[in-house]
């Protein structure tokens, strides 16, 4: 294998680097996904799923449903000063693990292309083709190399990417939960310095996952006294917190999360997912973001290999072309909501607007979501 010039590496195996993997696979295209850790492992993600994504995983022969998913339909929003509203989500979507769903894509690529579990420790490029090197000393070489290695890396540090260079405010905190909540809901409840997501997964756990920012975090002792007397403010939130029994020995995290714009293509590497733009959680759409955008570069890439004639360069522009007016807007809106959301001010007033005209809350959310994407 090592000896071997593969079309495409991946470089990350998470929702969108898996996707990517078994969209190409099933064109015959020879793929390496290269993933730091084995499966399954769980990871900081609000484990929600829009539906907008659901045909095109059925097409991929990815149904989860059958794999215990739980069908959301409403979604409730509250604030710390218990002001709330409740909604139907415009198109829905299902709630599963990041254990299980990455492992289930994980299950049906492992066949199809090469995995290798390792850490990559560097990237060049050079006459046209990729050398990835990992952490053993193990040179894969590459005509192109995918980029769905998350929020932060060190890979976008040796990259040289500018986001990696600057301090990032964020941190985010996940655990699973046993605790009576609907099925059919998504929660989002906000408190100071951050806002965070209630859902049930496939096993019927609840996943809380919070983002926060260091500056209303360190004014804490620590996970467990930020929650009692921070989140708890928001009387959602305090329920949750002082009943829930927590499924997990610790809650996992994960900080520098940076929601700063970012290049869909960098040294001539096409990023997916989180590694492209990163959309606040609040909008809860990240997960089939990096769904799609593995579609978008699945279909780009298969549109130019027909030939076996791509130009490097037309390749680059189409798929940055394509993940702009797919993704660009969304990423705008979700930065503007997540502000008015923070300033308990405009928090308040915004409240007040939706409970008002309860139609401007469905139009945001469509905002922050695609239509339905057809098959693969």
């Amino acid at each position: 294998m090592n000896n071997s010039i593969f079309d495409v590496v991946i470089i990350g195996g998470g929702l969108a680097g898996l996707t990517c993997a078994l969209h190409l696979s099933k064109h015959n295209i020879a793929v390496l996904l290269i993933e730091k850790n084995s499966f399954p492992h769980h990871k900081v993600c609000g484990e929600y799923v829009s539906n907008e994504v659901l045909s095109y995983l059925n097409s991929l022969e990815i149904d989860p449903f059958s794999e215990g998913a739980v069908s959301i339909s409403k979604l409730k929003i509250s604030n710390y000063n218990n002001k709330e509203i409740e909604t139907k989500l415009p198109l829905g979507g299902f709630g599963m693990s990041r254990y299980h769903f990455d492992n289930l894509l994980f299950n049906k690529i492992k066949e199809k292309c090469n995995v290798v579990f390792k850490t990559v420790e560097s990237i060049s490029f050079q006459s046209e083709i990729f050398t990835v090197t990992t952490q053993d000393n193990i040179e894969y070489k590459a005509k192109y190399v995918v980029g769905a290695h998350g929020k932060r890396s060190n890979i976008d540090k040796k990259l040289n990417r500018k986001f990696s260079k600057q301090q990032s405010p964020w941190l985010a905190v996940k655990a699973h939960y046993d605790y009576e909540f609907p099925l059919d809901t998504v929660a989002l409840h906000t408190f100071k310095g951050g806002y965070c997501g209630l859902s049930k997964t496939e096993t019927e756990a609840v996943n809380a996952c919070y983002l926060t920012t260091y500056s209303s975090f360190k004014k804490y002792k620590g996970i467990e006294d930020f929650q009692k007397n921070n989140l708890s403010k928001n009387p959602n939130l305090k329920q949750f917190f002082s009943e829930a029994i927590p499924l997990f020995d610790s809650p996992i995290t994960i900080g520098q999360i940076s929601f700063q714009p970012k290049n869909p293509v960098e040294n001539h590497i096409f990023m997916i997912g989180d590694s492209a733009g990163l959309i606040h959680p609040l909008c809860g759409n990240g997960m089939a973001m990096a769904i799609h955008s593995a579609k978008l570069f699945s279909e780009v890439f298969l549109k130019h290999h027909k030939d076996n004639k791509i130009n490097r360069n037309t390749l680059e522009k189409e798929y940055e072309k394509q993940w702009n007016k797919t993704f660009s807007n969304r990423l705008s809106t979700g930065r503007y909501v997540q502000k008015l959301l923070m300033n308990e001010t405009t928090a308040n007033i915004s409240f007040s607007l939706l409970n008002k005209f309860p139609g401007m809350l469905n139009a945001i959310i469509k905002k922050t979501h695609g239509n339905p994407i057809t098959n693969a």
